[in-house]
This record gives C-alpha cells, sequence and structure tokens, in this order.
C-alpha cells in the first residue's frame, strides 16, 4: 500500500471516528420512561429566574422525551431518564412544585385554578402555577411527569431526581405527615358504621373574631364555579368563600378524594336521639336570631333552627349528622321518669345520683329520714325551654328539684308527729302530689306522682325503732282483735249456716211430713169411709146377731124359766148348770171321781172329802124347800124381763122395715 491509499484509510477512520461522536446526540428512551433534558450551556445565557429554563436558557428544560430515539447534541444537552408515575387504584398521590409563583401569605398550598396540567410544566410555569404541595391530587393512572419540575409522593414511592438533602428532609417530612393522616388513601364511610366525617381545612382565609366554626360554602351542586362537592376540590372551596379551619358542614356515607394537607377528616359518631327522648340542639354557631321566647321569659334565648342559641324545635327520635363541634344535643326523656332521694339508689338516666333522703325534724323532736321518688314527664314541646332555663335535666335535679321538694318536706315533717307521718302518709302523699304540682309546671315540668317511703332512723338511732316497735305491737294486737271479731262472726256466720241447714233439712222432713200427712190424711178418710160402711156392716151385723142372739136369748130365757120353774127357782138353776160345767171338767181333765187312796177323818171323828161337802150343798140346795114369796117374786122380775124382750125386738124390726 502506497502513501496517498493509507492516507485514505486515516480519512476514511477519522471520518467514520468524526461520525460516531456526531452520532452520539441520539437519544432512545423506552416508552416505560421519559427523558428530562438538561441544557448545558445556550447562547442566551442561563436561567436568570426560577429553577426551569422556559425560554431556551441553559438549565432543566420544560419539555420531556418521550418514548422512542431523540437526537440531542451530545456535549450541549444531558437527557435523565426517569419512569413514569403510576398512582395505584383507590390511591392518592400528592404533587410538591419546585419552580413557580411564590405562595400568598394566606396560602398553605398552591393554587391549581388555573394551572392544573402538572404534565406541561411550561403550561403550568406560564399561568401562574405556584411552587410548593399543590392542592390538587393525582388520581389512578400513569402520568409523564417532570420529574425536576415536580415531586410526586404516593403509598409507596416518592417520584423524582436526585434530591438535596435537606430537600430529601422536607419531602420525607411531607410523606410522614400524609400518612399518619391516612392521606393516600381516600375518606372512606360505611353506612354500618354509624359515623359521620368532620373537616379541618388548613388553607384559606381565617376566620373572622368570635367564630370558631366555618359556615356551609359551596354546596350548590348546580353551581358548578363553586361546588366543590365536599372538600374534594379545594380551589372551588375558596372560591365560594369557605375559610380555613373545623368545617360545619359534615362528610357522611361515602367514598371522598381529599386532600389531606389540604382539609384533614375526623370520624364521629352520628347523634342517635332513643325512642322516648327528644334532642335539644344548642347552637354555637351561626347567625344570631330573633328570640322566640318572648319579652317576658328572662332565662335565655330560644332561636329558630339554624341560628346560634338553643333551637326552637326540638330533633325527633332518629338519627341525625350533627356536627357536635358546632353544637350540642341534650337528650331530654319524653317518657315519665323518676327521680329517687335514696342514698346508693341511681336511675339509667343517672339525673339522681347525687340525690339522698330528706332529713326531717318531725313536731316530736324525731329526726327521721325520709325517702322519696318522684315521677315526671317533660313535654317534648317545652324541652327546649327547659334546658334553655337550666342547661341540662341534671343541672335542673339538682340546683332546683332538690332543694324545693326537700324544703316542702321539711315544712311538713314540722307540723307532725313521727306517728302521724307513719299513718298518714297515703294523705301526705295526695296533697304533696297536688300542690307539688304548680311548683313543677313553673319550671316547665310536669308531675305525675310523688311516692313516699318508710321514714328510717339515723345512724345509731334507735328511739324510731322503738316507737315503730311499739306501732307494730299495737298493730298486731289491733289485728288480733279484728281476727277475733272475724272470727265470731264466722262462728255467728257458720251457726247461721248450720241452723239454715238444719232448718232445709227440717223443711224437708216436714215437707215430706206434710206430704205424708196429706196421703195418711186421705188414707184415713178413706179407712175413715170404710169404717164407717164395715161399722154399718157391722153393726147390722151386729143388730142381726143381737136381735137373733136376743131371740135366742129370749127363747133360753123362756126355756130356763120353765126350767127354773121345773127345778123350783134359779138356785137349782145355776146349781144344775154347776154340775154340768164341773162334770164336763172332770172328764177333761181326766181326774178320778173316787179316789184311790182316800186319807181324811174330821174332828167328830167322821170322814168326808171336798166332794162330798159339794154334792151335800148342792143335794140341799135341790131338795131345799123355798118359800111361797120368793117363787112369786122371781115370777114377777122374768114376766118384766120377757116384756122388754119383746119391746126390744118389735121396735128393732120396725126400725129395718123402714130402712
Amino acid at each position: 500500500m502506497n502513501g496517498i491509499g493509507f492516507f485514505v484509510v486515516v480519512v476514511v477512520f477519522l471520518g467514520v471516528v468524526l461520525l460516531l461522536i456526531a452520532l452520539s446526540g441520539i437519544r432512545y428512551i423506552p416508552n416505560t420512561r421519559i427523558g428530562i433534558v438538561e441544557k448545558r450551556f445556550s447562547g442566551k445565557g442561563s436561567v436568570q429566574n426560577g429553577f426551569i429554563a422556559l425560554n431556551g436558557e441553559a438549565g432543566f428544560q420544560p419539555k420531556v422525551l418521550r418514548g422512542g430515539l431523540h437526537y440531542l447534541w451530545a456535549i450541549q444537552y444531558v437527557v435523565h431518564t426517569t419512569p413514569l408515575v403510576t398512582i395505584p387504584q383507590g390511591k392518592i398521590g400528592y404533587i410538591f412544585a419546585r419552580d413557580g409563583k411564590l405562595l400568598e401569605p394566606t396560602q398553605t398550598l398552591a393554587s391549581n385554578e388555573v394551572a392544573s396540567d402538572f404534565q406541561d410544566v411550561e403550561s403550568f410555569l406560564k399561568n401562574g402555577g405556584q411552587r410548593g404541595p399543590q392542592r390538587r391530587i393525582l388520581r389512578e393512572g400513569t402520568y409523564a411527569i417532570n420529574l425536576m419540575q415536580f415531586i410526586v409522593l404516593t403509598d409507596e414511592r416518592v417520584y423524582s431526581l436526585p434530591l438535596s438533602r435537606e430537600e430529601r428532609d422536607v419531602i420525607n417530612r411531607m410523606a410522614q405527615v400524609i400518612g399518619e393522616r391516612g392521606g393516600f388513601m381516600p375518606v372512606i364511610i360505611k353506612d354500618t358504621d354509624d359515623k359521620i366525617g368532620i373537616a379541618t381545612v388548613h388553607d384559606g382565609p381565617s376566620l373572622a373574631q368570635g367564630e370558631i366554626i366555618a359556615p356551609v360554602v359551596g354546596d350548590d351542586p348546580k353551581n358548578t364555579e363553586t361546588y366543590h362537592n365536599k372538600f374534594q376540590d379545594p380551589d372551588k372551596f375558596l372560591k365560594a368563600g369557605g375559610f380555613r379551619g373545623r368545617q360545619l358542614q359534615v362528610l357522611v356515607e361515602g367514598t371522598y378524594y381529599v386532600n389531606r394537607l389540604f382539609a384533614t377528616v375526623e370520624m364521629i359518631q352520628k347523634t342517635v336521639i332513643e325512642v322516648g327522648n327528644v334532642g335539644v340542639v344548642v347552637s354555637y354557631t351561626g347567625e344570631t336570631g330573633e328570640d322566640l321566647s318572648g319579652t317576658d321569659y328572662r332565662h335565655g334565648e330560644l332561636v329558630a333552627r339554624g341560628k346560634r342559641g338553643v333551637w326552637e324545635e326540638a330533633l325527633l327520635p332518629g338519627k341525625y349528622p350533627f356536627n357536635t363541634y358546632a353544637g350540642k344535643v341534650v337528650s331530654v326523656p319524653t317518657t315519665n321518669f323518676i327521680l329517687k332521694w335514696i342514698r346508693n339508689q341511681t336511675g339509667s338516666h343517672k339525673f339522681d345520683e347525687n340525690l339522698s333522703e330528706v332529713s326531717l325534724i318531725t313536731k316530736d323532736a324525731f329526726e327521721p329520714s325520709l325517702p322519696l321518688s318522684v315521677v315526671v314527664h317533660i313535654d317534648y314541646k317545652k324541652a327546649p325551654l327547659v334546658i334553655q332555663r337550666f342547661g341540662d335535666i341534671k343541672r335542673l335535679v339538682e340546683q332546683t328539684l332538690d332543694p324545693m321538694v326537700a324544703a316542702y318536706f321539711k315544712n311538713i315533717g314540722q307540723t307532725r308527729t313521727l306517728i302521724q307521718l307513719l299513718q298518714e302518709r297515703s294523705a301526705i302523699q295526695q296533697i304533696a302530689s297536688e300542690e307539688m304540682k304548680d311548683k313543677f309546671e313553673h319550671y316547665n315540668l310536669e308531675l305525675e306522682e310523688v311516692l313516699i317511703g318508710t321514714p328510717s332512723s339515723p345512724e345509731n338511732d334507735t328511739q324510731i325503732e322503738t316507737i315503730l316497735t311499739q306501732l307494730r305491737s299495737r298493730q298486731i294486737a289491733s289485728e288480733q282483735i279484728e281476727t277475733y271479731d272475724r272470727q265470731e262472726k264466722a262462728a255467728v256466720k257458720e251457726r247461721e249456716l248450720r241452723e239454715a241447714e238444719s232448718r232445709a233439712q227440717m223443711q224437708t222432713s216436714m215437707t215430706q211430713a206434710e206430704l205424708n200427712i196429706e196421703i195418711q190424711s186421705n188414707q184415713g178418710k178413706a179407712d175413715y169411709q170404710r169404717s164407717i160402711q164395715q161399722a154399718a156392716q157391722i153393726r147390722a151385723l151386729a143388730e142381726a146377731e143381737a136381735e137373733k142372739v136376743a131371740r135366742i136369748g129370749i127363747a133360753q130365757a123362756l126355756a130356763t124359766e120353765e126350767q127354773v120353774r121345773a127345778y123350783g127357782g134359779p138356785q137349782f138353776q145355776v146349781t144344775q148348770q154347776v154340775l154340768n160345767r164341773f162334770s164336763e171338767a172332770v172328764q177333761q181333765s181326766k181326774v178320778d171321781v173316787v179316789p184311790r187312796v182316800v186319807v181324811g177323818a174330821t174332828k167328830d171323828g167322821g170322814s168326808g172329802n171336798i166332794m162330798e161337802a159339794l154334792l151335800t150343798m148342792l143335794l140341799s140346795d135341790r131338795f131345799g124347800a123355798l118359800d111361797d114369796e120368793a117363787q112369786t117374786k122371781r115370777s114377777d122380775e122374768a114376766e118384766q124381763l120377757r116384756s122388754e124382750i119383746r119391746k126390744s125386738i118389735t121396735t128393732r124390726t120396725e126400725k129395718d122395715k123402714k130402712e
């Protein structure tokens, strides 16, 4: 190879080298990254104001290089490749601008009302973008952001070109504050939590002197220029006239993407008004309203809803998203509740937890403690008046009702002895209920009933117990007397019952007897009639028999008379009959007429027996002679007897003929 050829080779080699050097300005940017251009020198000099070179000066350029090949003069430009900014689903990204206008003294965050495009640095700066943390946040998505102008803070990392140590400390502190406030996540309020969000704005003008709660602004969705949609658009909130500080407007159920550097959110429970209660609202904010309670009522102001003071209308039972920093809701029971003046006995409402028995001094110098129970009712329409006057129910009980009730019963105790206090409890209770109603009504309360318990002795005092023991003894004696009276009355009633039962039984017997008597009477009448008939029959038979007998008798008499005459008189007839009967008796008895052995003697030496005496007598009578006068007299008597018998027979015969 000659000299010319070698020179050509060298020239070609140098050309290739120069070409490679010239080609070194070609930059390749992957599609998942961006290129941030830094200009080393420029004919326009360096940036005089700010951090980003908007007019081609030396410095960091506002535009970024997207994915692909780019040619930049290698000596003049340096390209810094950075990743795209990615905000995950359901997360929030925060922007910090290194360059831009300075913040106003009243500002905490940079306004993004006009300069809102963080991917166009030139537009951001020319439209008045401000340096520092921005009000607008980044939602889900991927962004090609110049990380020399903006620093992006996310939950997972900080997107930025290398920072100085001081700047890095500032950014880390800001990320820590955001993390503590839960700012990388949206505000989520579940309906099952029964909670509301109270927002506190950290940017914008301050509240006026004396105000503690910022009023509600920009809550009209129809006005798109000022509707900030629950603090999610800070610039519209401030344009609508919002103030920094705790806000009256609350967040209810839903998801809210709120910049936590602009507004923090505190979760509180909803206000629940239980059934049987109303909620009286005492508002700490709002305009001063007209006093609706009237000029004669000097216990505070009653105002319309939304005004500062005690609202005229109470909240009815339900759940309310009430901001408890802007006021309080005093729960007032509308059902009957009991206040107990009894130590260690407290109702669930706790209104009477500081009450105790009323100490009395009776007329007879005893000092009992009187337990009381008072049933009270509050009209739900009058509940605001009660709260307006006393602040709450417990203060009403302790500062008004307790001394009033205690004084009333102390006066009652001084007019009665201990025994009267015990025995007249019911009357005292009724009188107290009537007299104290007016006192309670004066405080817009309705007294339903006063209940008085049993007075008790002070500690280490047994005098009252002695009185009670005596009263119990008297009562037992009285009850025993009453028991005996009742037993006596019961015995009388029992006797009357037994008498009544006996009368009933006797009445049954008497009724049965009367029936038997009636039956027997009827039977007697029948028997009587039968007896009459039988008597008549017997009489007829008797008369017939008598007539027959009479006739037979007459015949026998006539025969006897004739026999008498034949025997010589009646004595002989009798003797004849005696002998006949004697012979019949001897025959029937089978007695020997002549004894088998005869033993006997007479005084004169003769022998004899009864039979001989009898026969002798009979024979002497039979054979004795009767004088003529006796015979004549017996014949006259027989004749007279025969005449009477004939007359009787004749009369009977005529009577029978008549019948």
